[in-house]
């Protein structure tokens, strides 16, 4: 048998509380009255720790040092737990103590402490992973739908002869909550746009527009939680701000007569006029405000955006005063941005009614694909901030880009459905180019004409195109792309806002195994010799196209780089 390690105990007082008897089990203990005679034994004796459930008299020296560091240990956040191989606690700071809502909770069940969570892993049994590995296990636990914890478990040896894990609980509840309900409201975002073309071919107008309030009042009740709503859409002709969806408002209220300004026609009509949002914590004393309900004591009203024109405007309040959180703001932020989407997507479907089916595709795709470029980038950028913390989080920001693309390709499904091949006439027909058909393009240009042109362009060619303002959101998309959506080819300009195209393709050789590079330059003007640079560095002498360019020059180009990626690949 091992031999036991040798622990000092120092009790509270001279007959308090007794030693735990599995402590007494696991180690050889010595017991003394106050910390002089530990300060005594420790310059004579070694011992290999020091255990004490004293709050006051810190002593001097070593023993203050020792006694500090129990003291830290026991004020921590963070619960901790010593327990043996059968998940029994041997010892547990204050903050378990404190969650567990026990005076002593030695000898009991951890799990029970805590309230019997539901393991969500990556490790469903931590501790006993941590016991087998000898190495950092961790899970969430989720012990209620509204308090989650981070549990690491480190097995600890060289203590005695039994096996022993440390244990340690993060109270992760509110980072956890606040990315579920990022995650939702994506979620929301999709179900939003996503009209089904066997159900809208049989509405009428009135009916779409009714299916789709529902959904936004549905989603603004049951996700965000919000009972007084209202949300009017802009006349661009007029300036008037109509009424289209309203909750628990007065009805004198919403059938206001509102218009875009920046004085008399309240909150709504600023954020309408400035494009800004608007938090609104005590209406009794805004002078912008403009009564919506008899005890309305807060309101936040945030801009519908459609390619960075206001399109509308949407509103909630509380009968609290500050009721609404910059966490409340950025939540209502994000989910105005998918009802501009549903909105804008609802107003091109009913559009195709007066047009042909192949205009109404098109003119889907490009009043689409942009702004969801937008969520991508920006969702990407959040990805690179929490780069090396928690690894859920990252996951689940990998799920809304996912999200964000699945908006894209429902809408690009109900274009397909809405104008079929056949619909099309003879001479109309677009030659079918199979090398580029499901390949991802990413196009690289701070020009919006040049990004809007390259979907319509290359879109029609059945290709997954993205794009991006600058070299650095070019690498960040590069980084966090899957090899399902790997990119076939980067169309970029050789002079971007932060870097050349030399500097971008050496940053895409440090991501790629071949970096699909294509340059793009008006009329030979090439800045800082980027062309020649790029080549030197093995950029593809037939990888340039010179603005203006002709469009079978743009494919043929784009079809030579997806044959190298893929010779590259080894497909």
């Amino acid at each position: 048998m091992t031999e036991r390690a040798r622990i000092l105990w120092i009790p509270p007082t001279d007959d308090g509380q007794y030693l735990p008897l599995a402590i007494q089990d696991l180690f050889d203990v010595t017991r003394v009255g106050s910390w002089d005679e530990a300060l005594s034994q420790l310059s004579t004796s070694p011992f290999d720790g020091v255990f004490s459930a004293t709050s006051d008299g810190r002593p001097s020296g070593i023993g203050k040092n020792v006694f500090d560091t129990f003291w830290i240990v026991d004020q921590m956040p963070q619960g901790m737990a010593l327990v043996d191989e059968n998940q029994q606690i041997l010892w547990a700071n204050h903050q378990l103590h404190k969650w567990a809502d026990l005076d002593n909770v030695i000898g009991l069940n951890l799990y029970k402490c805590v309230g019997n969570p539901e393991m969500l892993g990556p490790d469903l049994s931590p501790c006993i992973s941590a016991q087998s590995t000898k190495e950092v296990c961790y899970s969430v636990l989720r012990v209620d739908d509204n308090v989650y914890f981070r549990m690491e478990a480190l097995s600890i040896g060289g203590l005695s002869d039994r096996n022993m894990v440390l244990v340690i609980f993060q109270d992760i509840s509110k980072d956890r909550l606040y990315r579920m309900k990022l995650d939702a409201i994506h979620e929301a975002g999709i179900e939003m746009a996503n009209l089904r073309p066997e159900e809208i071919f049989q509405m009428e107008v009135d009916d779409r527009i009714d299916l789709l309030k529902s959904n936004i009042l549905h989603y603004t009740q049951s996700l965000l939680n919000y009972e007084y709503i209202e949300v009017r859409l802009l006349n661009q002709k007029s300036g008037k701000l109509m009424p289209l969806i309203s909750s628990g408002i007065d009805r004198e209220a919403a059938e206001r007569s509102l218009e875009v300004g920046k004085e008399k026609n309240g909150v709504t009509g600023f954020v309408a006029a400035t494009g800004q949002s608007y938090l609104c914590e005590d209406t009794g004393h805004d002078p912008l405000y403009i009564p919506s309900f008899s005890n309305a004591k807060s309101s936040l009203t945030v801009p519908l955006k459609w390619q960075k024109q206001v399109v509308g405007t949407f509103n909630v309040e509380s009968p609290e005063v500050s009721a609404f959180s910059e966490s409340d703001l950025h939540f209502v932020e994000l989910f105005a941005r998918n009802v501009a989407v549903a909105i804008n997507t609802l107003d091109l479907l009913i559009a195709q009614q007066t047009n042909t089916a192949q205009k109404s595709v098109e003119a889907i795709h490009s009043q689409v694909a942009l702004p969801i470029d937008k969520i991508l980038n920006e969702t990407v950028n959040i990805m690179e901030r929490y780069i090396g913390h928690e690894p859920e989080v990252a996951e689940r920001l990998k799920r809304i880009l996912r999200n964000a693309r699945d908006i894209r390709q429902v809408i690009h499904k109900v274009g397909q459905t809405l104008a079929p091949a056949e619909a099309v006439p003879d001479g109309a027909q677009i030659e079918v180019r199979p090398l580029l058909s499901g390949e991802h393009v990413l196009v690289v240009d701070a020009d919006e004409s040049v990004r809007n042109d390259a979907h319509g362009l290359l879109a029609r060619y059945d290709c997954v195109v993205e794009t991006a303002e600058s070299g650095s959101e070019a690498v960040n998309m590069v980084r966090n792309s899957t090899a399902e959506e790997s990119y076939s080819a980067v169309i970029a300009d050789i002079s971007l806002p932060d870097m050349s195209g030399y500097d971008l393709l050496k940053q895409l050789q440090e991501l790629m195994d071949y970096a699909p590079l294509i340059l793009m330059t008006g009329f030979g003007y090439d800045p800082g010799h980027s062309i020649v640079k790029a080549r030197q560095a093995g950029l593809h002498e037939n990888a340039v196209l010179y603005k203006p360019f002709r469009l079978d020059q743009l494919i043929e180009t784009v079809e030579m780089m997806v044959q190298l990626s893929e010779s590259a690949s080894g497909q």
